[in-house]
């Protein structure tokens, strides 16, 4: 038996990027997902074709997460079509590249509605509906390595990503007692659809290689990690953070003089 057999997990932006491939994962390990996306419909649909083709049970979902009536939904949709809510992945983002200076406060209400209200919205919904089921769960938020450092450009990004991280800590406190377990993950920089869009091939490329083990991370390698903290092979595993950054947040370069 597979190790996620008989479990449903929602992934939020899972048409691209970390998200198709988290939710990939977890199909090919078992699990029937609920594909959650707001623009990307066909990509969305062909996730949904290829969680079919594994043998599981998938349907797509079209949502905003800032928008809490319809995070509500997905959760109601997810059990009256796949029967339970065991497993959250909470991966939409969004960012805005800006100076401090020039960043309007409705950029940054956007981005903390996407990123912080998202994973607030989502996990309670996600909470509520473990608790009823009473036989435990797992949330993952997807972070990143800007929540605890500063990136010139991001600081709405930035702060978003480091408020999810404290309110993980502080839900896994509350949760535990119902065996639900709420981690977050930080990756580095992935080579997602995304960043090929906001810098370029090139940049990609070159700025790649100038980075510790001489790449890009994979969303495959985010999606791994996500697969260890919604299985029982992290069953003892809460409130904490799992960072796959290939060394980014290393202080030096590759080696020393």
């Amino acid at each position: 038996m597979k190790k996620l057999s008989g479990k449903v997990a929602i992934v939020t932006g899972a048409a691209r990027g970390i998200g198709r491939a988290t939710a990939l994962e977890l199909a090919g390990l078992g699990a029937d997902v609920a594909v959650h996306d707001l623009r990307n419909a066909a990509e969305a649909a062909e996730v949904v074709r290829a969680i079919e083709a594994l043998g599981q049970r998938a349907f797509y979902f079209q949502g905003d997460v800032a928008d809490r009536a319809r995070d509500e939904a997905l959760v109601a949709e997810t059990v009256e079509r796949l029967g339970r809510v065991d497993i959250l992945v909470n991966n939409a983002g969004i960012g805005t590249r800006k100076p401090f200076v020039d960043l309007d406060p409705a950029d940054v209400e956007r981005t903390f509605g996407v990123i912080f209200w998202g994973v607030f919205h989502c996990s309670q919904f996600a909470a509520r509906q473990m608790i009823r089921q009473g036989q435990g769960g797992a949330i993952v938020s997807i972070s990143s390595v800007h929540a605890s450092r500063g990136y010139a450009t991001a600081a709405d990004y930035n702060a978003a990503k480091a408020a999810i991280n404290h309110l993980t800590r502080t839900v896994a406190l509350e949760l535990a007692p119902h065996g639900i377990r709420v981690n977050y993950i930080e990756p580095g920089w992935i080579d997602t659809p995304g960043e090929h869009e906001a810098f370029g091939d090139e940049t990609i490329e070159r700025e790649g290689k100038k980075l510790l083990m001489a790449r890009l991370g994979r969303p495959e390698e985010i999606a791994r990690g996500v697969a260890y903290l919604v299985s029982d092979d992290s069953s003892y595993v809460t409130g904490t953070c799992l960072r796959i950054d290939g060394g980014y947040v290393l202080p030096f370069g590759r080696y020393s003089t």
